[in-house]
């Protein structure tokens, strides 16, 4: 295939971004009685995937695109979930008619992990062999799981073939995934601020988290449900550890700096504007997510490597990949920087696959993937827009 490489250096753009919203959405359960083998060898007997649709499956359901949610993300990409809610789904700004990934064009699919806590079948879920909670029985999942999940629900939606899979960070990881797994099933690939493997300080940050969790006084070792508490203490650390990583050290100095809130107190209060936002964001987060999905996630973060079983050699581990390929990284984003995005194009094109690539400018760091950036946003919808659909072009 021919090398297509294309590098954005630019912190602005000129493409206006639609604005337009798909509207009240609700979200759907795909239920499977057949087993699961995971790649531990454990076993579901049976499972759920929650999941939203955006836009309309074409006649010969070729407009298919998955978008794959990192860590914290859930199957809500979209819209709302009534006129009252005061917040849209997490990827709202990029998801819509008109918008880079156009409802008009496309049948979007979001989905809850295997092992989340928005509706999919995880630790909280009843176990049907005890009548109670997983909890700590539920098993250690990994990426390459929830791909095989992700295809069997392509399976249960009739789609035999994607136009494309959508992710950034954890979600990058699950559409390269994709391509090695099923390199029939995926036409393009749009891996975002992601790596092909953690770096080992990036485990280490997992491990810190973890740590926090599973120390808590209230985890009691993952079986919390059954004693009626949450393990807030350790998620709310575990949050505010994680939220320092995904932003620059500029985009924490230019939102903060070491502006204090009412003047030195010579406490331990949080005096500091920035304090009073990680523990704001640690108690929202403690208060929304569970425990054992986090260090799940987590977890496969740090397993997954398809090198692994190639003596390292990524090139080797995507010779099968047909996929074509756009591949974003942002400047500032130093948990999963422009090198390791790089390190992907590079194996991808040691396959001579067909493979564009961005390095947006942006201050915000590894967050930058969530954000409305002109340039970010022209990039993707000048791909997207080009991926041809039936018999038609996208455009």
């Amino acid at each position: 295939m021919t090398e297509n490489i294309s590098v954005g250096t630019h912190s602005a753009g000129t493409g206006a971004v639609g604005s337009g919203s798909v509207g009240i959405v609700a979200p759907k359960i795909a239920h499977f009685n057949a087993p699961l083998t995971l790649k531990s060898g454990a076993v579901l007997p049976q499972f759920d995937l929650v999941y939203e649709t955006y836009g309309t499956l074409n006649a010969d359901k070729s407009n298919a695109v998955l978008i794959c949610h990192a860590l914290s993300g859930t199957h809500h990409v979209a819209g709302k979930h009534s006129e009252d809610d005061k917040y849209p789904g997490w990827w709202d700004n990029l998801v819509g008619p008109n918008k880079p990934l156009d409802t008009n064009h496309f049948f979007v699919i979001g989905v809850n992990n295997l092992g989340g806590c928005h509706g999919s079948t995880g630790a909280a879920s009843i176990n049907p062999a005890t009548d109670r909670p997983w909890g700590s029985q539920f098993p250690v999942l990994t990426v390459e799981d929830w791909v095989k999940s992700q295809a069997l629900l392509a399976d249960y939606l009739g789609i035999q073939q994607l136009a494309a899979v959508i992710g950034g960070s954890l979600g990058g990881m699950q559409a390269l995934q994709w391509t090695i797994a099923y390199p029939d099933r995926v036409r393009h690939a749009l891996v975002i601020a992601s790596a092909p493997n953690l770096t080992a300080q990036n485990m280490a940050f997992n491990e810190v988290a973890r740590q926090a969790i599973i120390t808590d006084p209230e985890f009691y070792g993952g079986d919390y449900y059954a004693h009626g508490v949450v393990p807030r203490r350790g998620l709310r650390i575990a949050r505010m550890l994680g939220h320092i990583t995904y932003l620059s050290d500029d985009a924490m100095g230019a939102k903060f700096g070491r502006v204090l809130k009412d003047g030195v107190k010579y406490s331990f209060d949080a005096e500091f504007e920035m304090e009073s936002y990680l523990r704001y964001q640690g108690d929202k987060f403690a208060g929304e997510f569970d425990a054992n999905t986090y260090l799940r996630m987590t977890r496969a973060l740090d397993y997954y490597d398809p090198a692994l079983a190639f003596e390292g050699d990524l090139s080797a581990a995507l010779k099968h990949v047909k996929a074509k390929f756009l591949v974003v990284s942002f400047t500032s984003d130093w948990r999963f920087s422009p090198a390791r995005s790089r390190e992907i194009v590079k194996a991808l094109l040691d396959n001579q696959c067909t493979v564009s690539y961005a390095e947006v400018t942006a201050a915000h760091g590894h967050d930058a993937f969530l954000m409305t950036g002109a340039q970010y946003h022209a990039i993707l919808r000048s791909y997207l827009s080009n991926i041809e659909i039936g018999n038609n072009d996208a455009k």
